[in-house]
């Protein structure tokens, strides 16, 4: 069963089971993954790895409204975004350690052999389809540029 066909099943088992934070996550995440769908010159069916990256750029949209709520000083929609990132998170696969990622850029950086800030772009092209969906980008392109300008 592909990814989107385990959603819409849970989306089924939410609904039958009136858990309505659960079947609102799920319908919103179905919705972006048919907006990703539609998008540009034609219709077309997302792979499991292009609907992972629908998922993790949900799950970061909560982050970062999560944080935003809290800093507006609303608590009560703040952990309504948090609870729907959980959710979302069940579907991605499970994420990197930072250990991992960092071994994952040295053996990149061994074998492009890339120095300085300028083989960053090198760098990231080898290592994307490593840490697609299982890592946060942010995070990934801070520690290529740490290895890379020595910062580590």
């Amino acid at each position: 069963m592909g990814l989107k066909e385990r959603l819409h099943s849970d989306l089924t088992e939410a609904i039958r089971s009136r858990d309505e934070l659960r079947s609102g996550t799920i319908r919103m995440v179905l919705t972006a993954i048919t907006n990703e769908e539609v998008s540009g010159k034609s219709a077309r069916v997302l792979s499991d790895a292009e609907i992972i990256t629908v998922l993790s750029r949900e799950a970061k949209k909560r982050r970062e409204a999560a944080d935003a709520f809290k800093d507006a000083g609303r608590a009560d929609r703040a952990e309504q975004e948090t609870k729907e990132g959980r959710v979302i998170t069940e579907y991605l696969p499970e994420q990197l350690s930072q250990e991992d990622i960092t071994k994952i850029i040295a053996d990149a950086i061994a074998e492009t052999g890339a120095s300085g800030p300028a083989g960053m772009g090198l760098v990231m092209k080898a290592i994307q389809p490593k840490v697609a969906g299982k890592a946060d980008g942010g995070l990934v392109s801070g520690l290529v540029k740490a290895a890379l300008t020595g910062g580590n």
